[in-house]
């Protein structure tokens, strides 16, 4: 069974298009009018459990958008597809307990907190397991050389830094 497999996922995203003006605005609201975006159409692939993939593509093809709809954020507007044997929108906890997600200019750290502290109010939101969170924390604080940081507060670290805890903290 492969990790995560996506067969057709599409996005349609609809905005109500208003005509200017007071006349455009009564005459929306006896019919509304709509432009659609295909923020993603028709992707499908697999991964198999231990695989290393890129997910390249130009500004606008729709990467951000197929990776929301893999994590549960977004529903697809078509298509199917199952994350370690989940369907991803239905949002069950067995499979968030499983999966993470980190994406660029996303924080899961507080800033006001230290990391450790911060960490820690992850795992309570997140019904993590105390024993396989602090076993997660200690190897990879220690592989990416932020031990010593744990007790800082986030925004007192470097953007290096914060960026090892982030990735902890996914």
């Amino acid at each position: 069974m492969p990790a995560i497999e996506a067969h057709n996922l599409t996005k349609v995203y609809r905005t109500y298009r208003k005509e200017r003006g007071l006349w455009g605005s009564i005459k929306g609201l006896l019919k509304r009018r709509y432009d659609e975006t295909r923020a993603a159409d028709q992707v499908s692939f697999q991964i198999e459990e231990g695989e290393f993939v890129g997910f390249l593509g130009p500004n606008g093809a729709g990467k951000t958008t197929v990776l929301k709809m893999l994590s549960g954020l977004l529903n697809p507007t078509s298509g199917d597809a199952r994350v370690l044997g989940f369907v991803p929108w239905e949002r069950r906890n067995e499979m968030k307990r499983q999966f993470s997600l980190l994406m660029g200019q996303k924080n899961a750290l507080w800033w006001d907190l230290p990391a450790q502290e911060s960490l820690e109010l992850n795992r309570a939101i997140y019904g993590i397991d105390r024993n396989r969170f602090e076993k997660v924390v200690d190897g990879l604080s220690e592989l990416l050389e932020v031990r010593d940081k744990m007790n800082v507060m986030v925004r007192e670290l470097s953007l290096g830094e914060r960026m090892k805890m982030e990735l902890i903290a996914a």
